[in-house]
């Protein structure tokens, strides 16, 4: 046979390298319940459309080269639905995946190939960090020196997902990511407990340092919490399909499913009369949305926001709604961040926004203050301000004081309408009545209720209409129809659905 021995030495070549870091560590994982890097390239994808790139890498060094198959990170391309994507899957296999020279040259080309050829980049998370001693001394650590590694521009979708220990890069792409998703028992960290307890001369363990409680619940840096390494990767499966796959395209727009106009009929049973009484804001989400699209980002920061995506008559949206079940929807610094941070999001890939308010205003207080929220009230609204793509608010029950505006009133919105329950004013009557008389409805309540009837005037969603602070007032049970038409009256036809993105370099964690 012709050419023998080439096809002898790169047939095991090419073994050696698919091999990762060999039959024992991955029984261990096997074992454990764990995918490889591999394993997770074909769940993410397509089955048969992965492209690898960069498959015969190695450590930059002779003595380590046998021992690091594709230098402990796959790269490449594949489809996603179809649509092309990129993906860098950590080999903790090998050398605990740790980032060297050569597979962070793979890295940036996949990288770069996405931003040139306008496709996302999913990181698939498990690294131990830099890799030493190669990064030691000065001669390791200018040799790193690449001024856009974590520049972020957004041309294309970022999706993460934390698999194990992220350290190092695989932290710093998990916060930049415009999705992170995070597997229970994973750690995100910027360095290990180890090296932490070193440095703290503290006792500190991967859930203390960086679990997932911790960045769910806490930092906000993850936007959802699973249970098992496939539900992350259909969730970032899940992810993709509400955006474009770059930002000078419109998001993909898809069939309506059966029966998605049914639950908004039953609209009047998800809200009670009283306005002092509670509710979960997601059903009527989830009754407004085609059905099944609902795709809730941060549940667990935040919680007096909801920040989704979802579909409305096929359409991919974002919405942004206030939810009276936790702190009766008043708005807390979290929130203020997951909104601004969710705004970012949908201006960027040319996502339309939602809102759907019910909110007796900003939660005050010393705490508050000391969470700087003067700061976040104002990023939320120039965000609000730089955002181009279509803007739709709908008032619900109550909308009062600054938040008014921050929840898309008083022109920040292209179309405002409310509900016939809806109640617009500075503040509750109840406290501005108590507040410019000085009296509590216990001390004197005749006096109380005159004045209290005199500070509800002018608040209804008919007084908002007239002065055209609304648009319209609708039934609730009509909100699906009118929010679809809305938005077909409001598509940017002009650009093909594409906004100005005047946000894409605004920071991905803060």
């Amino acid at each position: 046979m012709k050419f023998a021995a080439e096809i002898a030495e790169h047939q095991r070549r090419k073994e050696k390298a698919l091999a990762m870091g060999g039959a024992d560590k991955l029984e261990k994982r096997r074992q454990a319940g764990i995918l490889n890097a591999r394993e997770r390239i074909g769940r993410l994808f397509d089955p048969n459309s992965f492209f690898e790139t960069g498959l015969f890498g190695t450590s930059i060094h002779a003595d380590k080269r046998e021992k690091s198959p594709a230098d402990g990170k796959i790269t490449g391309f594949g489809k996603i639905e179809g649509r092309e994507a990129g993906v860098i899957s950590n080999d903790f296999t090998v050398m605990g995946a740790s980032s060297s020279a050569t597979n962070s040259r793979k890295m940036a080309y996949v990288k770069d190939m996405a931003k040139k050829r306008g496709f996302p980049v999913v990181f698939l998370g498990e690294s131990t960090g830099a890799r030493m001693p190669d990064i030691m001394g000065a001669a390791g650590i200018a040799g790193g020196n690449h001024p856009d590694q974590y520049l972020r521009m957004r041309e294309t979708p970022w999706a993460s997902a934390v698999l194990g220990y992220c350290f190092g890069s695989s932290a710093w792409y998990s916060a930049m990511a415009d999705f992170t998703v995070m597997r229970k028992g994973a750690c995100l960290a910027v360095s290990s407990p180890r090296l932490a307890s070193l440095a703290t001369r503290e006792a500190v363990d991967d859930e203390t340092l960086g679990g997932w409680k911790l960045h769910a619940d806490m930092t906000g840096l993850v936007d959802l919490v699973v249970d098992t390494d496939e539900e992350a990767l259909a969730a970032v499966r899940r992810f993709l399909g509400y955006l474009p796959g770059h930002h000078k395209e419109a998001p993909p727009r898809l069939a309506v499913p059966a029966g998605s106009d049914e639950a908004c009929g039953g609209m009047l049973d998800l809200i009670p009369e009283s306005r002092h009484q509670v509710y979960d804001v997601k059903k009527v989400i989830k009754a407004v949305l085609d059905r099944d699209s609902f795709f809730e980002l941060k549940a667990r920061f935040g919680k007096t926001a909801v920040t989704a995506l979802g579909r409305l008559d096929g359409r991919s949206v974002g919405v942004i709604a206030n939810n009276p079940l936790h702190k009766g929807g008043a708005i807390d610094a979290d929130a203020c961040d997951k909104i601004t941070s969710f705004l970012v999001l949908c201006d960027s890939y040319n996502i339309p926004i939602v809102f759907m308010v019910d909110q007796p205003g900003f939660l005050i207080g010393v705490e508050a203050e000391k969470r700087r929220m003067p700061g976040k009230v104002m990023n939320w609204m120039n965000a609000l301000a730089l955002c181009t793509v279509p803007k739709i608010s709908l008032i619900l029950r109550k909308s009062y004081g600054q938040a008014v505006l921050n929840m898309g009133g008083n022109g920040n919105a292209h179309e405002v309408a409310a509900w016939f329950t809806a109640e617009v004013s500075f503040m509750d009557p109840a406290s501005a009545a108590g507040i410019v008389h000085g009296i509590t409805r216990e001390a004197d309540p005749e006096r109380f209720e005159a004045h209290l009837k005199e500070m509800s005037k002018g608040n209804t969603a008919y007084d908002l209409a007239s002065v055209f602070g609304a648009q319209a007032v609708i039934d609730p049970r009509d909100t699906r129809a009118y929010l679809a038409r809305s938005l077909d009256i409001h598509e940017l036809r002009l650009t093909a659905g594409v906004g100005e993105h005047l946000m894409r370099t605004w920071p991905t964690s803060y």
